[in-house]
């Protein structure tokens, strides 16, 4: 093992700059990539001191994803309604559903790092949306024509889950490519805090006009709200250039300095294990949830809207909150404390069920839902914030697509289980399982150097 992990930041050192034949002395090395990182840093679009709101081209990219993501909680609620309510759809096919929407972080997504990489993002971004807005727009389409089953449903989750693994990996590798470093995880926070407004307003509006139409209608938002993020990024403005045909490394080779870059990185490693840990035995819960609250608890439409965007309120302060909450605990000790807290909440889901009024039930699935949110937003902003400022540049794509890959690749393998166990084992005892199982895998960050750390490294030199 410890000859494995030497290769591997071996490797990582040749990745920030080293000669691929012959070895640097490793001061000469340090001042190189010292060197570099300054360089890529000082030339992003916007200024290290001059404020964010200032800054055009982030407000316009910013503005595209607020409407993208409103757009976006409408079709988080229409799908499981459609699916459940107006479909019949059982357990083994709810989780089938999911597992379609989330096979190609499996399936592509270390290829789809490589090709990020070499691609402008914000263009990656555009055609992604484009696509994303024609496969939702088909769903409204079958349903007036009478023609709308279950399996068209699986065709447009996996088409807009395949041109979500190219947004994704993009947007995340793009936001160092907008503003300075410096500002970065400002950024991330402003993105953060918008999407969570959004997923407060989005399933209550969602609620609310399932009241006076049918669910394939919110497609409509959902589609909308990807061409109009399409539109405000066709105005945004940057100066990211394409990496030349003569720098690039053959396909497996470029995929496979991503992979060494993640596994070989003392913090990142530790991260990836407990978000794909959690990912996994959380994804086995929360695909179940809309039976839970569908047909187990019968809350209706109206009901899920609503845990949805109240528990979201615990998103917009943990987004809001981040940056001081890491000032006041530890920048490295609120990733640990964060993924305990969201563990935590999310066993109320559970005890939910044996709750003797409906409305304790309801109360007790807003509590758990707003501090899984706050939990979470936090622990993704400091962990995301860290990987943006610690990676090379030349490695972003490769480096979240790997990640996405492991954390994001255990999601349809989940709900696939999940489907399962439920139909064997039964609802409750399948959410105890995931659960319990998502507590357990805090374990890697809990027990690690991040604890008791105050400042996260900045660059490679403090990795």
């Amino acid at each position: 093992m410890i000859d494995i992990y030497q290769s591997l930041q071996e490797t990582r050192r040749v990745n920030a700059g080293a000669s691929d034949h012959g070895e640097q002395t490793d001061t000469a090395q340090q001042t190189d990539t010292a060197q570099q990182i300054d360089t890529v840093r000082r030339s992003g679009t916007s200024r290290q001191g001059a404020s964010l709101w200032r800054d055009k081209n982030f407000t316009t990219f910013w503005s595209g994803q607020a409407i993208s993501q409103l757009g976006a909680q409408l079709g988080q609620l229409a799908f499981p309604v459609l699916a459940v309510s107006l479909l019949g759809a059982s357990e083994f096919e709810v989780g089938a559903l999911n597992a379609a929407g989330l096979a190609a972080f499996l399936l592509i997504g270390l290829p789809a790092g490589a090709w990020v990489d070499r691609w402008l993002k914000r263009r990656t971004m555009i055609v992604a949306d484009l696509v994303r807005t024609a496969a939702m727009a088909a769903v409204p389409l079958l349903w007036w024509t009478g023609m709308l089953q279950i399996w068209h449903l699986y065709a447009v989750a996996a088409v807009v889950g395949t041109a979500t693994v190219f947004f994704d990996v993009a947007y995340q590798s793009y936001v160092p490519v907008l503003v300075h470093a410096a500002k970065v995880p400002q950024a991330n926070s402003k993105l953060e805090a918008t999407s969570q407004i959004a997923r407060i307003g989005g399933p209550a509006a969602g609620g609310a006009l399932l009241a006076v139409v049918s669910a394939p209608v919110l497609f409509i938002g959902e589609a909308m709200g990807y061409l109009l993020s399409a539109i405000f990024l066709l105005r945004t403005r940057d100066a990211e250039r394409p990496v030349p045909a003569k720098d690039r490394q053959p396909l497996a080779s470029e995929i496979k300095e991503g992979l060494v870059f993640v596994v070989g990185h003392p913090l990142i490693s530790r991260i990836v294990a407990c978000t794909g840990g959690v990912n996994f035995f959380t994804t086995i819960a929360f695909t179940l949830m809309p039976v839970l609250v569908l047909r187990e608890l019968e809350l209706g439409p109206e009901g899920m809207g609503l845990i949805m965007a109240l528990g979201s309120v615990g998103g917009l302060i943990g987004a809001v909150a981040a940056p001081r909450f890491a000032a006041w605990i530890g920048e490295g000790t609120v990733i640990p404390v964060s993924s305990m807290i969201s563990s935590l909440f999310l066993l109320l889901v559970p005890l939910s069920v044996v709750a003797p009024e409906r409305w304790m039930s309801l109360l007790m699935l807003i509590v758990s839902d707003f501090g899984f949110g706050f939990g979470v937003l936090v622990y993704n902003i400091m962990q995301l914030s860290m990987r943006q400022r610690v990676c090379p540049p030349g490695l972003q794509g490769r480096m979240n697509a790997s990640i996405r890959f492991v954390v994001w690749g255990v999601m349809p393998i989940a709900a696939l289980v999940s489907g399962i166990l439920a139909e064997n084992l039964g609802l409750v005892p399948t959410f105890w399982i995931g659960l319990g199982g998502g507590v357990i895998f805090v374990a890697p960050v809990l027990f690690s150097p991040l604890w008791g750390m105050r400042r996260l490294p900045d660059g490679l030199l403090g990795a």
